[in-house]
């Protein structure tokens, strides 16, 4: 059944929309685990904590296979997503970096909280410049990134995970088994806990963000 402690979680985001005043309304919960079970209907997650989760598996969810890639790969001009961590110095240091495909360019902009640990942030913007990464910190990258409403010095050490998308609903059935690492968006909608859109990596390869 259903975590305990993420349907208190879900619940507990729960926000109405002034004007559509529906409890279809929700703030999305992010699941991160590996996938125990999988049906036409439904996916039972085991996330991070040991919590097994059960969640309504809609027809029409969305799929996207997570794909490793190369430091290299980040250009100037690139749209990207990174997980970091605030440092004293006002600077992110990256916990993973997402290479937006081209046709996602745009999604989320802006710098705001994140949960992939404690005090972490996500920054999804262009790349303005990049950099040698200082000295303390060999093979890294230095990437100025601007949104609209700012920008951040993101500091990438060597070795952090650098991901891409690319559509996978026409493998899902081939990338969602049992086994699969999945980074799960979940809402509630009409009372019972769903999976909004699925992350999922191939032949067990982790999701970082």
């Amino acid at each position: 059944m259903f975590s305990r402690m993420l349907i208190a979680g879900l619940l507990s985001c729960l926000t109405v929309s002034v004007s559509a005043q529906t409890p279809n309304n929700t703030v999305p919960v992010r699941v991160r685990g590996t996938l125990e079970q999988v049906t036409p209907t439904q996916l039972v997650v085991k996330d991070r904590s040991g919590e097994v989760v059960t969640l309504v598996r809609p027809a029409d969810m969305p799929v996207s296979e997570v794909l490793p890639i190369r430091l290299q790969d980040i250009q100037v001009g690139s749209f990207i997503g990174s997980a970091a961590m605030p440092q004293a110095d006002g600077s992110q240091l990256a916990l993973e970096v997402l290479v937006f495909p081209e046709a996602a360019r745009g999604t989320g902009e802006g710098h705001f909280p994140w949960d992939l640990q404690p005090q972490s942030t996500m920054t999804n913007a262009t790349v303005a410049s990049l950099a040698v990464a200082p000295s303390q910190m060999p093979g890294g990258q230095e990437l100025l990134l601007k949104y609209k409403d700012g920008e951040k010095r993101l500091l990438v050490p060597a070795g952090t995970p650098i991901v891409t998308l690319r559509p996978a609903k026409q493998e899902e059935n081939v990338l969602l088994i049992p086994g699969a690492k999945v980074m799960v968006v979940a809402q509630v909608k009409d009372g019972r806990p769903t999976a909004v859109r699925v992350t999922v990596g191939r032949n067990g390869f982790t999701p970082p963000m």
